[in-house]
């Protein structure tokens, strides 16, 4: 594998990951990658089962790919991997002053929230919600249900009566939830 490669994965997998654990990083990235560019496009993505049979699926996979994108390389890749990252007890002391990892609970907050905010407008409006719920449970539940399901989301983390959920909003409404724990994936195990 490229050197610059493993100089890149440790910095968004500093150690402990080990030079095996990149490889198979490495050797996953490139299994996906059908069209042998050394990129994957959304099409790569879509083959692999667990995003394919995920109702956000579509929006999980566009976080990989840059505004007006189509392929994404290794380095972007391991950048969006690295949101997914649990944060081992070592890094919860790390300096202060130091660049905040992709791993961190505010960052992968912003990586949820995102997948909310479909116009990028830094709100989440009712109809967003709708539509993120409608992605979510299908023909399950009626217009109505998520409706009302949406209309209470809302009226309960509001806080500034826009009728919209801001960042911080949808922070404090997740306050109590164990983000660093719901948002991992071992995928270096």
């Amino acid at each position: 594998m490229d050197m610059l490669i493993c100089v890149f994965c440790f910095v968004f997998f500093p150690p402990p990951v080990s030079h095996s654990q990149i490889t198979r990083l490495y050797s996953r990235f490139t299994s996906l990658d059908k069209g042998e560019n050394g990129t994957l496009s959304r099409e790569d993505f879509q083959r692999i089962p667990e995003l394919a049979i995920n109702p956000l699926g579509d929006r999980i996979i566009n976080a990989f790919f840059p505004e007006g994108e189509d392929q994404v390389n290794f380095r972007g890749f391991m950048r969006t991997l690295a949101h997914f990252r649990p944060i081992e007890d070592n890094e919860k002391s790390k300096d202060q002053n130091g660049p905040e990892p992709l791993n961190s609970r505010s960052n992968k907050l912003h990586f949820a929230f995102r997948l909310y905010d479909l116009d990028k407008d830094d709100k989440i409006s009712r109809d967003e919600l709708l539509q993120v719920l409608r992605m979510m449970v299908g023909v399950n539940i009626s217009d109505e249900q998520l409706g009302s399901i949406a209309d209470r989301t809302i009226q309960e983390a509001d806080q500034d009566g826009d009728s919209a959920i801001s960042f911080a909003e949808f922070v404090k409404v997740l306050e109590k939830v164990d983000v660093e724990q719901k948002m991992s994936i071992r995928f270096l195990h």
